[in-house]
């Protein structure tokens, strides 16, 4: 794999040499190439004034080289990729890609915030793919850069872009000090321990979830899977996302149960070399299992507030002490019997009001039933609704009507985490896509989470944490909520674990680096294949995905590709872009070209 250093003032005919060979390539005639070059002359002084970099293969080739030049403007620096050319011989081989990478990485470490580039129109499509959005200009001129890409123009300008270079975000390197983790998707573990009877026995879907675990931070160290992951797979997320070779994956480790973090520790070798390091280990949340291979002292009541009918008890103290005018807590009955979960349903049906029916715990919308009174009605009552649910404790919940218009967001979430010391980390707020009680998907980014909920909904998911750090808990947590028809919020329950919403947040903060601030991030959870595929056309699959939204300006990343195998395939998926517009579009293509591999094994095959 190629690697990035400083240029050296006695390599600068060598690179004068290797721009005129890369602007060649595109095959402009003499003539022109005569006219350009003075300008793709570089001179021993400008290898440090222009502050170029070259990129070398492991035999100390060099393979490319870029330029990231700095210029003074009203508010700031900003800065200008003079330079990025590829030896010809090179070209589609990640050369370009890791010398792009590398100047946003310099130029965000330098203060600056606005990146230019003309590009040769040879090159548009490259950058474009690489995130840089471009604008309403064209640069009458010949020089500059080209490296692989199919962007469109005229050969007689330039094609201007723009790039708004981000350091890693604060609560990113807080979350994990700064490092690389080890991620332990111990999501069965974590689900098991409540015993909860809405919960699948098997925790099939939960190590499916597990799969999750490649985003639990923005830059693994490793992964610890419980079910094997195609090859394919890890090394595509890899492409999209920047990580290097380092990145070591164990999979596979558990053959039956839920358990992970135990069989990690019966490997004495595995579990040695994972914690030798001294990395973080992040776990989806936490079990006692897990405190045993972290050294983590278990503390059970860190849970507490997992339980619906305890964080809804939480968040009306925290309202009872004043300060949250934007939010409405909806009223919860605990049922001590089923009898008396009938009685509560049948009043609350005469009175023609909507209810909601949960477990004390579940995930994604597990062990929740939202009925309205005509359904109750519809259904033969309320014993009868009630007899299709799980048994175990059941909390009855006043249903919060939602916005009149179409098409306003109706759940909400904000994330946080409380960090070793006991200090509240605010991530952010994201919009859900739930139909009925079941999680479907999130979207977090600039812009996502409507005005009139963004101070409410940061303040209260604040005041939550505040009050988790209080009663011992450190890790990641969110709180949901439903918007009313009245401009509030009401909470509807806290999770005490790593989730969907949190994946995005961590893939956003991720490409934000690689790419360019402001990045909006959809998963969705799951995403139908028209047919079961082979490993090597699943693969096959997810790469011409993953080309298609780059056409769009947008990333295709697969979040959980070994649903692709269950006898009904699916896949989890999550999609980026600068713009609601091209996130859209991502994510229609996703779904379309997902559900049509179907057609290839149709009658005439």
């Amino acid at each position: 794999m190629a690697k990035v250093r400083a240029a050296r003032a006695e390599e600068a005919q060598a690179l004068t040499e290797l721009v005129r060979r890369s602007k060649a390539y595109w095959g402009y005639d003499a003539e022109f190439l005569a006219d350009v070059a003075p300008e793709l002359r570089i001179d021993a002084a400008d290898v440090t004034a222009r502050r170029i970099v070259v990129a070398e293969d492991a035999h100390g080739v060099v393979q490319g080289l870029a330029s990231l030049e700095l210029e003074l403007e009203g508010d700031g620096p900003r800065a200008r990729l003079g330079l990025l050319f590829v030896e010809p011989s090179a070209i589609g081989r990640g050369v370009g890609r890791l010398l792009y990478r590398d100047a946003v990485r310099r130029a965000a470490g330098l203060g600056v915030h606005r990146l230019l580039i003309d590009a040769d129109p040879h090159a548009a499509g490259f950058y474009r793919t690489m995130g840089a959005v471009a604008v309403a200009l064209t640069v009458a001129g010949a020089g500059a850069d080209a490296v692989a890409g199919t962007g469109a123009g005229s050969v007689a300008g330039l094609v201007r872009f723009e790039v708004a270079p981000a350091p890693q975000a604060a609560w990113a390197r807080a979350w994990t000090g700064g490092v690389p983790a080890v991620h332990v998707g111990n999501v069965a573990e974590f689900n098991a321990q409540f015993a909860d009877a809405s919960l699948d026995r098997e925790q099939r879907a939960a190590h499916h979830y597990a799969a999750l675990a490649a985003f639990y931070s923005p830059y693994p160290a490793a992964l610890l899977l419980p079910r094997a992951v195609p090859r394919g797979w890890i090394a595509l997320v890899g492409r999209q996302l920047g990580w290097g070779p380092e990145v070591e994956v164990y999979d596979g480790l558990v053959e039956r149960g839920p358990a992970l973090s135990d069989v990690v520790r019966a490997r004495p070798a595995l579990a040695g070399r994972l914690t030798a390091a001294g990395l973080p280990l992040v776990p989806w949340g936490l079990t006692e299992s897990f405190g045993r291979l972290a050294g983590r002292p278990w503390r059970p009541q860190e849970l507490r507030y997992e339980s619906k009918a305890e964080s809804h008890e939480l968040f009306g103290r925290i309202l009872g002490a004043g300060g949250h005018p934007g939010i409405v807590l909806p009223a919860q009955w605990r049922a001590a019997t089923r009898r008396a979960a009938v009685g509560l349903l049948a009043a609350r049906t005469r009175a023609g009001r909507g209810s909601v029916l949960k477990s004390e715990h579940g995930v994604g919308g597990s062990g929740t039933t939202v009925v309205s009174a005509a359904q109750v009605r519809a259904a033969g009552g309320a014993r009868a609704v009630l007899r299709r649910l799980p048994r175990g404790p059941l909390l009855i919940e006043e249903y919060v009507p939602g916005p009149a218009e179409p098409g306003e967001p109706r759940d909400l979430t904000y994330d946080g985490f409380v960090d070793g010391a006991g200090h509240v980390h605010e991530v952010g707020g994201a919009v859900m896509d739930v139909a009925g009680a079941g999680y479907r998907g999130a979207t977090v980014g600039p812009g996502v989470v409507p005005a009139w909920a963004e101070k409410p909904l940061l303040s209260f998911g604040d005041a939550v944490g505040r009050e988790l750090a209080a009663a011992g808990y450190r890790g990641w947590f969110d709180v949901d909520f439903v918007a009313d028809g009245a401009g509030r919020l009401a909470p509807t329950e806290a999770n005490l674990r790593l989730t969907g919403p949190s994946v995005a947040f961590m893939v956003a903060a991720r490409l934000d680096e690689l790419r360019g601030a402001g990045h909006l991030v959809r998963i969705a959870d799951r995403v139908e294949l028209g047919a079961r595929l082979p490993e090597a056309q699943l693969d096959e699959l997810c790469g011409a995905l993953a080309r298609g939204c780059a056409d769009l300006g947008a990333v295709f990343i697969p979040a959980i590709p070994t649903g692709a195998f269950d006898p009904a395939p699916w896949l989890g998926v999550l999609v980026a872009a600068h713009g609601g517009q091209a996130l859209d579009a991502a994510e229609a293509l996703v779904r379309a070209q997902a559900l049509a591999v179907g057609t290839m094994f149709g009658p005439s095959q």
